[in-house]
């Protein structure tokens, strides 16, 4: 039976939860899945990185102690992520690391490296997928390699992939979503009578928000997924330029009252539409949709996205759009489509 080498680079929340999954479910997934998964590699900023070919015992690396590096297990303290990269046995690499999204680093960088050296990536991070999507998977085509990415719009929710092979036949004309928890929970509370500062606190409290919540609140977050959805989608070709972005922060109390009292209720919605003459046409603003809206009712940090196709008018999607346990679960997601695709070609 097939066992996919695993890298973990970057060691925090989600990585660190795929970690657990192999460590605890492995002979499940074995059994239900139709192959293994062993962890090679595992890089982290703290912990420092460590390459065993025959495996790493992932009950030592869940529970180190305090202070504890991998330097005390053969590793090393200080962490070169492109020398794992590029010289680790790993097949896959799992890469969730912070990045910029600006442009994308390092998460671009640790993507091509391992592209360039003939292994295949899933990754959670947005950047490299909205800013470089198109050469990375060029490249991991020239190199025999696979590049997926489902956890960077809707994280556990598969939105891209179920799109790409439910859609078959469909033609999809454009779609709207909620793709940011964060912003759409502070816009519920806001309308529960709080002001946009005491949401976001409150946000922040429960681990929805991060400490500069600006990504969230300005749309930055949203405009990136759109992008995303709309190249890999509707094919748009376009980039982060083309998608207009307002965030919620320009939105007070009595503007949300008003649109209550009217039979409306504001949400963050990012969006793309096919013109008539092709191109497409992709933003992220506040709209304040009526009730009977089917994006009007998705609360809290839920994430749904309503494409519009030619046979089947709105189909909607809805899920988590957050969460480590639902973003691990998209890296595992992405493992078994790799799989799935080694089948195939092995029978072409």
């Amino acid at each position: 039976m097939t066992t996919y080498d695993l890298a973990l680079i970057g060691f925090g929340g989600v990585n660190r939860t795929l970690a657990e999954i192999v460590h605890e479910r492995g002979a499940e997934l074995r059994a239900d899945l139709g192959f293994g998964l062993r962890i090679v590699a595992i890089t982290d900023l703290r912990l420092g990185s460590l390459m065993v070919p025959g495996g790493i015992d992932l009950d030592m690396a869940l529970h180190l102690r305090a202070g504890g590096t991998f330097a005390d297990y053969g590793g090393s303290r200080d962490t070169n992520n492109e020398e794992v990269i590029r010289n680790c046995t790993a097949d896959i690499i799992c890469e969730a690391t912070f990045t910029n999204p600006e442009d994308g680093e390092p998460a671009v960088s640790h993507v091509r490296w391992a592209l360039e050296s003939g292994k295949s990536v899933c990754t959670t991070n947005k950047g490299p997928v909205a800013l470089q999507g198109r050469e990375l998977t060029g490249l991991a085509a020239a190199n025999g390699a696979r590049f997926e990415f489902e956890g960077a719009v809707m994280s556990g929710t598969p939105v891209i992939r179920l799109a790409k092979q439910m859609f078959t036949g469909l033609a999809i004309e454009g779609f709207e979503g909620i793709l940011n928890g964060t912003s759409n929970y502070v816009l519920g509370r806001m309308e529960a009578g709080l002001d946009l500062e005491s949401a976001v606190r409150e946000a922040q409290e429960l681990g929805y928000a991060e400490a500069n919540p600006t990504a969230d609140i300005e749309g930055f977050d949203v405009q990136l997924k759109v992008l995303i959805l709309a190249n890999e989608l509707l094919g748009a070709g376009i980039t982060l330029e083309d998608v207009s972005r307002e965030g919620i922060s320009s939105l007070t109390p009595a503007d949300i009252a008003k649109a209550a009292a009217e039979g409306h209720r504001w949400k963050l919605i990012g969006s793309a539409i096919r013109n008539t003459d092709g191109t497409v046409s992709a933003s992220v603003k506040p709209m304040a949709l009526p009730l009977d809206h089917g994006l009007a009712g998705i609360s809290g940090a839920t994430n749904a996205v309503s494409f519009t196709t030619d046979l089947l008018g709105p189909v909607t999607i809805s899920g988590p759009g957050a969460g480590r346990v639902e973003t691990a679960y998209a890296l595992l997601s992405d493992i078994i489509a790799m799989h799935a695709a080694k089948k195939v070609d092995s029978h072409v």
